[in-house]
């Protein structure tokens, strides 16, 4: 399945939470931290209020809340509006 955004929003595939333990206790996949950086895998257009400034393959931070999370294809995404993004990782 293929998502094109529309408008100011952008389609960010979220980095892999590390894998940590603790003396040998192994931290479930409901109790660990979401990442909170990703790479963007698709943009809108941008609105007449706001020009988009992201591109596909830019590596972003976001916020804790920030966006919608998606299924396609067994991959979770996210989709968000770009101003949700705090911040381009370069």
């Amino acid at each position: 399945m293929k998502i094109r955004p529309l408008a100011d929003r952008v389609l960010i595939r979220p980095t892999v939470a590390e894998e940590v333990t603790v003396s040998g206790i192994i931290i479930p996949d409901s109790a660990k931290e979401k990442p909170l950086r990703g790479e963007i895998i698709a943009v809108g257009t941008g609105s007449k209020d706001e020009e988009m400034v992201l591109k596909a393959g830019d590596n972003v931070l976001y916020g804790k809340y920030a966006g919608t999370e998606i299924d396609v294809d067994g991959e979770k995404l996210l989709i968000m509006r770009q101003s949700d993004v705090l911040a381009v990782v370069e």
